[in-house]
């Protein structure tokens, strides 16, 4: 059974949607006369990354906040499970410069953890040496993952990642989405992420979700990377000589890119468990 969240509450809409966390239905939102969602459908199961994308102004924030409940759509409806936790972790937090505030103090904001509890997440997404760190003294890979940790301490059945690769380079961009698969598999919870690291995002999502105001392809990565909707928004968003590619990895890199674990043989650099996609 679902709690229903939206303009009507007919019998269908309390119904179980195949299993799922959380599910939009028909879901429209106009603001100041501007249609900002039409017709939205989607669903976030169990286990299963699921990755919105768009343009600027494609109303992948206003669908966040629909789906949160912190704005309630214009029609439609947004379905529940009952006692759903939701981890959320926002595009960016500003912390005033002359706040003294530790890492510590900022994770324990959101509610009485103990000190073990915050140390935990911030082991889980490597950074428990941060825990007594001024948050004015991290950098943006560090910060990001800080907040991955605080959305963590609630347990969450879903996690909700709004641009997870903020302000990170690169090769610290491909690290954190890893670390959302590997959270995944840690929590068993669902994740909805939006990002615009197409090329990275694409390789990370179970299925992926190309909005405009309006749905205009989903499905797994692979097929909407080739639909035609999806190349008439964002063209071939691969750099010339650039593809992705499937292989196995058994190394792993720090926030700055470098190796920081690597068990082959001498020369070679992608031959372990752990299939996933890279760029090259």
């Amino acid at each position: 059974m679902f709690r229903l969240s939206s303009l009507s509450r007919s019998r269908d809409d309390l119904r179980p949607v195949d299993g799922a966390l959380l599910a939009a239905r028909q879901v429209a939102l106009t603001a100041g006369g501007r249609r900002i969602l039409d017709g939205v459908d989607m669903m976030v199961q169990p286990g299963r990354i699921v990755t919105l994308i768009g343009p600027n102004g494609a109303g992948k924030t206003s669908l966040l906040k629909v789906l949160l409940g912190l704005v309630s759509p214009s029609s439609g409806r947004v379905l529940r499970r009952p006692g759903l936790r939701i981890g959320y972790m926002p595009q960016r937090i500003q912390v005033d410069e002359i706040l003294p505030i530790t890492v510590r103090r900022f994770l324990g904001l959101g509610g009485r953890f103990d000190r073990d509890s915050l140390a935990r997440v911030l082991r889980e997404v490597g950074c428990d040496h941060l825990l007594e760190q001024p948050v004015q003294s991290v950098s943006g890979g560090e910060m990001q993952r800080i907040l991955l940790a605080r959305a963590l301490l609630r347990e969450p059945h879903l996690l909700v990642l709004d641009e997870p690769a903020q302000g990170v380079d690169v090769a610290g961009q491909g690290e954190v989405f890893q670390l959302i698969a590997r959270l995944r598999d840690r929590y068993g919870c669902g994740v909805l992420m939006v990002s615009h690291e197409l090329h990275l995002v694409m390789a990370a999502a179970d299925s992926v979700i190309c909005l405009n105001q309006h749905v205009c392809c989903t499905g797994k990565p692979d097929v909407v990377s080739r639909d035609p909707a999806y190349l008439k928004l964002f063209g071939k968003t691969m750099p010339a000589g650039m593809a992705l590619y499937t292989h196995h990895h058994d190394h792993r890199h720090d926030l700055h890119g470098d190796v920081v674990e690597f068990d082959g043989p001498p020369g070679c650099d992608c031959h372990g468990p752990g299939e996933h996609e890279h760029h090259g």
